[in-house]
């Protein structure tokens, strides 16, 4: 064998060595290398829509793709949840979560999915506490009023909600639950008519996003009675909290996250972890989700991962207990 030749062999062997210890990096690096999906199981224009689109613009920067907002409401989410669920693990298409997430599984006998494991949790986005309002003319100045009239007067309160098992409905029942008083559920196909209702004093109370109403109680028209958490909301820093009102271990809010299909690759879901928590400490996003009465979470797919199985368990038991059944 001649010299230039064993010399050509190592340089060969040498160089498919580092070809090979390469790939994973590589193939690692590659993601994403196309438009990235969000499903969001709600019509556009509202809540869940907004935080959306807010927060994946915000991660374009650091994926370098863009993201698109598929709406496909209906079906109490379980339309669009379910189509994610069974979308292709390749990173690509992903679900705007937010807190049927954690109820429909308990709600749901028919689901043809299970939502407690369809889904690789990516990282939360946020939440937003919901509040106690009454009309203006309402005999309740506090929630202790109302708490206390409805000890005395078992079944005589109403409460509206946006439908069976929304995020209004089952704050209603944790209310019901911990203040240790009934009230007669009437659910509303969407919170606007809920309102028109409220406002018209055909209902005695709601509990609801308070971005919903805030126009409503700054003229006056609704009177917030208070937060139901143990902490303030950014939109009435002001307003009394369950707790203080003498309510205790109510934590109603509305959430928001993003998950991908089980099976995700890990590559991909830590990429995308990263691009949302830096999405979330860029002021403009912060202050965006604080005119939306949100504040920002963040953190890894594990803490979410536990956040998402706590208020399964927590809802579980809640529907069971209040015996809330949709289907």
């Amino acid at each position: 064998m001649t010299i230039p030749n064993l010399s050509k062999r190592i340089s060969l062997a040498i160089t498919t060595a580092l070809c090979v210890t390469a790939a994973p990096g590589a193939q690692a690096a590659e993601y994403p290398e196309k438009p990235i999906t969000v499903v969001v199981p709600y019509s556009p224009g509202g809540g869940v829509d907004i935080v959306t689109r807010i927060v994946t613009k915000a991660m374009t920067e650091d994926l370098k793709q863009p993201i698109i907002v598929d709406n496909r409401p209906g079906g109490g989410t379980n339309i669009g949840m379910g189509y994610a669920a069974r979308a292709k693990p390749d990173g690509y298409t992903l679900y705007m979560a937010s807190n049927t997430l954690t109820t429909n599984k308990a709600l749901y006998s028919n689901l043809d999915f299970d939502p407690s494991t369809a889904f690789a949790p990516i990282g939360k986005i946020g939440d937003a506490p919901l509040v106690v309002v009454v009309t203006k003319d309402s005999p309740f100045n506090t929630l202790g009023d109302l708490v206390e009239y409805g000890k005395q007067h078992s079944g005589e309160l109403t409460f509206g909600t946006a439908g069976t098992g929304s995020s209004g409905h089952m704050a209603s029942e944790l209310l019901l639950r911990k203040g240790g008083f009934k009230a007669l559920h009437v659910p509303y196909k969407g919170g606007s008519p809920a309102i028109t209702d409220l406002l018209g004093g055909r209902l005695s109370f709601m509990a609801i996003n308070p971005l919903e109403v805030i126009s409503h109680i700054k003229s006056g028209s609704l009177r917030p009675l208070a937060v139901l958490n143990s902490k303030p909301t950014v939109l009435l820093p002001d307003l009394t909290t369950a707790e203080q009102a003498g309510v205790r271990d109510v934590d109603a809010t509305v959430w928001w996250g993003l998950v991908a299909p089980a099976g995700t690759p890990d590559a991909a879901i830590q990429k995308l972890n990263g691009a949302l928590n830096n999405a979330l400490k860029k002021e403009e996003i912060i202050q965006s989700l604080a005119k939306l009465g949100a504040t920002p979470a963040g953190g890894t797919p594990a803490a979410f991962d536990a956040f998402l199985k706590k208020d399964a368990a927590s809802m579980a038991e809640l529907v069971k207990s209040a015996n809330i059944k949709v289907d």
